[in-house]
């Protein structure tokens, strides 16, 4: 592996930032909950007048270390600030609600793309190389407490279809979204955002159903000019997911979610080239559930995790998504916030997509390209296991070794099993 790829600029101000900080706070730098601490009381006094500040750093640098395409090392990394504003507090009411502001850079180049052509991006981080703005929502009861609705350009993936135990993982395949959903659809997840509104009615402390309507513009997803034109043109339709949630409470406690979305887009079908297709679905099954919990330390406990998805056969090539997996937080009693992660997931390509390209190959009279096409496995696996080291309370460290076999099998290409290793630095300012 070339070590001079590495892109350490961000990292090393990173550190020296931290250093500077380090001889002002030494008393309680490594112990605070963020890099910046609390601003000599000015954040504890914002917070206590309604104002909440936040903003974090990730970076992500993998490299191939066997097969793919090439060698090499990529670096992508993102930076999020956000405000969130109770109304209740400023204005000094009961039923204000809350405003959440949020604004996103992204910026590197992709393992995936530039050295593995593989689908399942090998940096969760990748994507959407520009500054946006990712949320500007109002959130507020109706009726009842137990009502919650959300208005306002909104990141979907945010809310819907999502586990957060997934976050331990650097592949964009596991955390925390299955990718079929915005492989297949108007599915959007962070940083990308949908004008829409939420509405979820909590019946009781373990059952929840929510919905929403979002606008599809897969122009605002892709286009940098649009990164703060919500309203821009480019609409195709709406989509509609439905979720319901069950969260178990009990010694072991755990989360299922059982969803279904509908997208009205006008959009070219796939088993039918030459006709179109007025509406795209999909549907899932997600959960997470402890399997065993520590009697001497409450945060040591190992969960057990699955996801099951399926898309509409006419409309999208990401067919199918399954995955499984263990993480093991607080793998040992010296260190009780690290986290041990494996799992497996398989995402598989739309039989008519493969079909249609071994079919171009044979009109041209290229019948062994398309014979050894048509060979192909259907379906890319991938392997992960990392490990979270919690440096202190606002910077993590994730080394991540990934195995990705048959990555060639969406773009349909015959391409070597990769290995690739790489490590994931989260930091909260």
């Amino acid at each position: 592996m070339k070590t001079n790829d590495f892109k350490v600029k961000p990292l090393i101000a990173t550190l020296l930032f931290a250093s500077t900080l380090s001889a002002a706070q030494a008393s309680d730098f490594f112990h605070q909950d963020t890099l910046t601490g609390d601003w000599e009381g000015a954040r504890s006094a914002l917070v206590q007048q309604g104002v909440t500040l936040s903003g974090d750093y990730v970076s992500e640098t993998a490299g191939v270390l066997n097969g793919g395409q090439s060698y090499g090392t990529r670096y992508a990394q993102q930076i999020r600030l956000g405000a969130t504003f109770d109304l209740n507090r400023l204005f000094s009411a009961d039923h204000a609600g809350t405003i959440q502001l949020t604004l996103n850079d992204r910026r590197g180049r992709s393992t995936s793309g530039d050295l593995v052509g593989n689908r399942l991006p090998v940096q969760e981080v990748y994507g959407g190389e520009y500054t946006r703005l990712s949320e500007f929502s109002y959130a507020n009861w109706l009726v009842t407490p137990q009502l919650q609705y959300k208005l306002g350009l909104l990141a979907m993936g945010n809310d819907f279809g999502g586990l957060s135990i997934l976050t331990n993982f650097m592949n964009a395949g596991f955390c925390a979204h299955p990718l079929s959903m915005s492989g297949g659809s108007g599915w959007g997840n962070y940083p990308n955002a949908h004008l829409g509104g939420e509405l979820k009615y909590n019946f009781n402390d373990s059952w929840a159903l929510q919905t929403a309507v979002f606008n599809v513009n897969p122009e605002e997803n892709s286009e940098s000019s649009r990164a703060f034109k919500p309203f821009a043109p480019g609409t195709t339709g709406y989509i509609v997911p439905v979720e319901l949630i069950y969260n178990l409470h009990s010694a072991l406690p755990g989360q299922y979610k059982l969803g279904y979305y509908f997208d009205s887009s006008n959009v070219a079908r796939i088993d039918q080239p030459e006709r179109r297709a007025n509406k795209r679905w999909g549907a899932y099954v997600l959960a997470d559930q402890t399997v065993w919990q520590s009697s001497t330390l409450r945060s040591q406990n190992l969960h057990v995790f699955g996801q099951a998805t399926t898309t509409d056969e006419a409309t999208s090539t990401f067919r199918h998504w399954y995955s499984a997996g263990l993480v093991l937080n607080g793998p040992f009693a010296a260190r009780p916030n690290d986290a041990i992660a494996i799992g497996y997931g398989r995402a598989v390509y739309n039989q008519h997509s493969r079909d249609n390209a071994v079919e171009g190959l044979r009109a041209k009279d290229e019948l062994a390209a398309a014979d050894a096409m048509n060979s192909l496995d259907i379906g890319e696996q991938l392997i992960e296991m990392t490990y979270t080291l919690q440096a202190t309370p606002w910077l993590s460290v994730r080394p991540s070794v990934q195995y990705i076999k048959e990555p060639g099998a969406f773009s349909n290409k015959e391409i070597k099993d990769a290995w690739v290793t790489g490590v994931q630095v989260k930091v909260k300012f």
